[in-house]
C-alpha cells in the first residue's frame, strides 16, 4: 500500500495538544531517502527510457519501504559491486532476447560518471531508483515475459510463474553474489527454450558477419536439380552462411550449373523453412533465402517471448501443439519427447484454433460427431435445406428426448426445429465420420479437441496444414491413444487398433491422470539435432506481437 499524504501529516498550531506521533511511522524521510521515496510514489522517472513505471509502483514501494528508503544501490556516494554487476547484465539483455534499450543500455555509463564525481542526493536517488526499475522490469520480462498473454488472447496464466519482485531483487541481487547464475534461473525451465537462445546467439553473430548491403538472391522462376542458374556463387554463399551447406562442399566459382552439394543444401534449407524439399529452385525458396537475417532474428525473440507465458510445472508430461508448425509432441518424463507426429490445424480465416492449456480426460473411440453450433448454423442447415436426405448427408437427428431420426429427408418442420435448437443432428460412427475412429477431450469452451480424419481422406500430404474447422487432426491417431492409454491396463496397441476398427460405437476411456494439453505458437523451433526451423506466420501472431511490443512500458500485465 502507498504511504497516503496523511500518513506524513504533523500536529497543526491549531491543535498543539495533539500526541507527538512516532517520527518513523509518519515523518516523511529525508535526504536521498525523501527524494527516492517521492519518486517511488509518483511512479514515474523522466531520466528512464520508459518513464512510467506505475505498474511496478507497489512492487518498489515493498522494497524500499522495510529499509526507510535508504538507497540500495549505492554506498558511500558509489554504485555498489551488485549494481555494477546488474547494469552489465542489462547491458547484455539482447542476447536474451530481449531489448537492452528498455533497460536504459545506454545511459548507465553516463549515471555512474556521474555518481564518481560531485553530485547531489537527488542524482543518487534518481540512480537507484532506475536501476530498481530496470532491475524489476528485466526479471519480470524473463521470467513470464514483457506482455500478458491473455492481452492477446492466448489463455496462459502466468501468475503461477510470478516471483516476488521486491523479494528476488532485495535478497538475490542487491544483497546476493555471483549475479549471473542466479538470473539463469529465472528464465524457461523448458530444453526448447535453451535451444533456442542458443540459436539466438549464432543468429546474431552471423548477422555481424553478414554483408549489410548484400543483394538478394535473383528468382528464376523456377531452376530444377541440373539445370542452369546465373547466381550459384551467390546462392552457395548465402546457404553455407546459413549452414545447409558445408564448409567442406567444394563449389568452382565458374560454375552456373545448379547439381551435387548445392542441391542438397537446398532440400536441407527448404525442409528447415516449412518448404517441400524437393530440390527445386523455384520462387518460394528465393523468398525465403532472401529474408534478412533480422526478421529470423525477430522470429526468434518472439519466440522466446512466447516460451515465457507457458506453465513452467506440470503435474503430468504434457502433449504440446505447435501450431504453425503443424505439429504435436508428446513428452515423458525428464522433458524428453516420446512422441511426435503431423497435424492439421485450423485455417487462418475462418477458424483459427485458439491457444490455451487443459486437461486432457478422456479418449471415445468410435465417436458420434456432434457439429459445434457455429458449423451447425452455418453449413449444416443450410445443406439440409438443399439436399434434405438424412442417408446423402449421413447424418441423424436427434430431438430434445433423445429420440433419433435415422433415415428420410428433413421436412420443413424439421429444419424449422433445427433451426430453433429443439432439434440437433450428429453424425453416426464410422471410418468416414468426420472425427475419424477418435477423438482426444480436453473440455475446454472452443469445442476444440483431437481427432482422426475420415479414412478416405489423406489430408497431411503438404507442407502447411491449416485446414480444420480449429479442432487438431492426428496423422496417427491410433499411435496417439496407445501413447495416452500408457498407463492404463491392457490397454496396448493391438486393444486400441479394435476398438477403433471393430468395437462398440462411442466408447469413453478415462487416462489414468489428466495429460496437460498446450496448443501453443511458435514459429522458430530449434530441434534436438540443432537445426532451426522457421515457419511462416500463418495467423498474423508474430505481426501482432512485434506491434505490441514496439509501444514499450509500460505493457499489460
Amino acid at each position: 500500500m502507498l504511504p497516503s499524504e496523511s500518513t506524513y501529516a504533523q500536529p497543526t498550531k491549531s491543535s498543539p495538544s495533539a500526541p507527538r506521533a512516532n517520527a518513523s511511522s509518519t515523518q516523511k524521510p529525508e535526504g536521498a531517502a525523501g527524494l527516492l521515496s517521492g519518486i517511488v510514489a509518483s511512479g514515474r522517472l523522466e531520466d528512464l527510457r520508459w518513464p512510467n513505471f506505475s505498474d511496478y509502483r507497489s512492487q518498489l514501494v515493498s522494497f524500499y519501504r522495510p529499509s526507510g528508503y535508504k538507497p540500495a544501490w549505492v554506498r558511500d556516494g558509489a554504485p555498489t559491486a551488485q549494481a555494477v554487476e546488474v547494469i552489465q547484465i542489462l547491458q547484455d539483455a539482447d542476447r536474451e532476447g530481449l531489448r537492452a534499450e528498455d533497460y536504459d543500455a545506454s545511459r548507465w555509463a553516463g549515471r555512474v560518471t556521474l555518481l564518481g564525481g560531485a553530485h547531489e542526493n537527488a542524482d543518487e536517488a534518481r540512480f537507484d531508483v532506475a536501476l530498481t526499475v530496470c532491475a524489476m522490469r528485466y526479471v519480470s520480462d524473463l521470467q513470464v515475459g514483457r506482455i500478458n498473454p491473455q492481452h492477446l488472447g492466448f489463455e496462459f496464466d502466468i501468475s503461477d510463474n510470478k516471483l516476488d519482485l521486491s523479494q528476488f531483487v532485495r535478497q538475490d541481487l542487491v544483497n546476493g553474489s555471483d549475479l549471473r547464475p542466479e538470473l539463469a534461473e529465472v528464465g524457461p525451465p523448458f530444453a526448447g527454450y535453451q535451444r533456442l537462445r542458443d540459436a539466438l546467439h549464432h543468429y546474431m553473430e552471423l548477422e555481424k558477419s553478414q554483408n549489410n548491403n548484400e543483394e538478394k538472391l535473383i528468382d528464376p522462376g523456377l531452376v530444377s536439380p541440373g539445370g542452369w542458374y546465373s547466381d550459384l556463387g551467390h546462392l552457395a554463399s548465402r546457404l553455407r552462411l546459413l549452414g545447409d551447406l558445408p564448409d567442406s562442399a567444394m563449389i568452382p566459382p565458374d560454375s552456373k550449373k545448379y547439381e551435387g552439394a548445392l542441391v542438397d543444401a537446398v532440400k536441407h534449407f527448404q525442409e528447415r523453412y516449412g518448404l517441400r524439399p524437393t530440390g527445386d529452385l523455384d520462387s518460394k525458396t528465393i523468398a525465403e533465402l532472401n529474408v534478412p537475417l533480422s526478421d529470423r532474428l525477430e522470429q526468434i525473440r518472439l519466440g522466446l517471448e512466447r516460451y515465457r507465458w507457458l506453465p513452467y510445472h506440470f503435474k503430468q508430461p504434457p502433449i504440446v501443439i505447435n501450431v504453425p508448425e503443424f505439429r504435436l509432441y508428446g513428452f515423458e518424463e525428464g522433458n524428453r519427447i516420446g512422441l511426435t507426429m503431423k497435424v492439421n490445424v485450423g485455417d487462418q480465416y475462418d477458424f483459427q484454433t485458439p491457444m490455451f492449456e487443459k486437461d486432457m480426460l478422456y479418449v471415445v473411440f468410435r465417436p458420434y460427431w456432434n457439429p459445434p453450433p457455429e458449423i451447425l448454423r452455418n453449413e449444416i442447415i443450410p445443406d439440409l435445406k438443399e439436399d434434405p436426405s438424412l442417408e446423402e448427408n449421413d447424418l441423424e437427428l436427434v430431438s430434445a428426448s433423445g429420440k433419433v431420426i435415422k433415415s428420410g429427408d428433413v421436412t420443413p418442420a424439421m429444419w424449422q426445429q433445427l433451426r430453433g435448437g429443439k432439434l440437433t443432428v450428429r453424425q453416426p460412427p464410422g471410418p468416414e465420420n468426420a472425427l475419424g475412429l477418435v477423438k482426444f477431450i480436453f473440455p475446454n469452451k472452443h469445442h476444440v479437441y483431437i481427432h482422426d480424419t475420415p479414412e478416405s481422406e489423406n489430408k497431411f500430404a503438404g507442407k502447411e496444414r491449416a485446414i480444420s474447422h480449429g479442432c487438431i487432426h492426428a496423422e496417427e491417431p491410433a499411435e496417439l491413444a496407445a501413447w495416452v492409454l500408457r498407463n492404463k491396463p491392457d490397454w496396448s496397441m493391438g486393444r486400441v487398433e479394435k476398438a477403433m476398427h471393430e468395437g462398440p460405437d462411442n466408447v469413453r476411456v478415462n487416462l489414468a491422470s489428466p495429460i496437460p494439453v498446450l496448443i501453443i505458437y511458435v514459429t522458430a523451433v530449434v530441434e534436438e539435432n540443432g537445426d532451426i526451423h522457421f515457419f511462416h506466420d500463418i495467423y498474423g501472431h508474430d505481426a501482432t506481437l512485434e506491434e505490441e511490443l514496439a509501444k514499450g512500458y509500460p505493457y499489460p500485465k
